[in-house]
């Protein structure tokens, strides 16, 4: 039996983890996720590591498909993921109703963790957009290796902002909710098949099986909001 491999970044992992099982049982075939952070995800795979398939934001899979590692025409967008924010289980909770009301609670914090990912990204656009780079540099905590909401957790610092994806399973800390509107980034995380796998044909039917619309509810219980048709 063929085991396909989809090297992805954190935020789909929990619904990779539910659904791999059903679909690939569908395809007579088995899939096992391959993790590791956006950015070491890209790194990789430009330096030659080769997969069945990729899993992560829509708009990096677009450049790794220009460059030639995605095949092309292989795309499946799977879900839109909203930025989250969360505080340690039991924490004080800032209200956080607009842009005004995230940057106040970003000052008053000990210190705040972000990702390497598009959260991270955009993240950044945000402090400098609300004025506060230089004020929030030195209480900044990028996290590789862990979700940001570990740190939280343990008590290191008072917020982090995430994929709600990648908050929902970590334990010891309360979700505020998504970031207000006004400041808020979607994100489409999509399936690509490596143009260099042994097994095109049957990583480019797991990756529409994982977009399908009978994936759809799984998707949604791990905080994601599915792109499948007529979902």
């Amino acid at each position: 039996m063929i085991t396909l491999s989809a090297f992805q970044s954190i935020a789909f992992c929990e619904a990779f983890r539910r659904l791999a099982p059903l679909r690939a049982a569908e395809l007579g075939c088995a899939a096992e996720a391959v993790l590791d952070g956006g950015l070491q995800v890209v790194a990789r795979l430009r330096a030659g590591e080769v997969f069945d398939l990729v899993i992560m934001a829509r708009d990096t899979l677009v450049q790794l498909e220009a460059e030639g590692i995605i095949a092309a025409g292989s795309r499946v967008d799977l879900a839109v993921s909203p930025i989250a924010v969360a505080v340690r289980a039991g924490a004080p909770r800032p209200t956080l109703r607009d842009g005004g009301d995230l940057r106040a609670a970003l000052l008053a914090a000990r210190g705040v963790a972000i990702s390497t990912g598009p959260s991270g990204v955009h993240l950044r656009t945000v402090f400098e957009r609300l004025g506060i780079v230089a004020e929030l540099e030195p209480r900044l905590k990028v996290v590789v290796g862990e979700p940001a909401a570990a740190p939280v957790a343990r008590g290191e610092v008072d917020l982090c902002f995430q994929q709600l994806s990648e908050l929902l399973p970590v334990p010891g800390i309360d979700i505020l909710g998504p970031l207000p509107d006004d400041v808020q980034k979607l994100t489409v995380f999509s399936a690509g098949v490596h143009a260099r796998t042994p097994h095109p044909e049957q990583a480019r039917a797991f990756a529409r099986a994982l977009g399908s619309t009978a994936s759809a509810a799984v998707i949604r219980e791990s905080g994601m909001q599915p792109l499948g048709a007529g979902t």
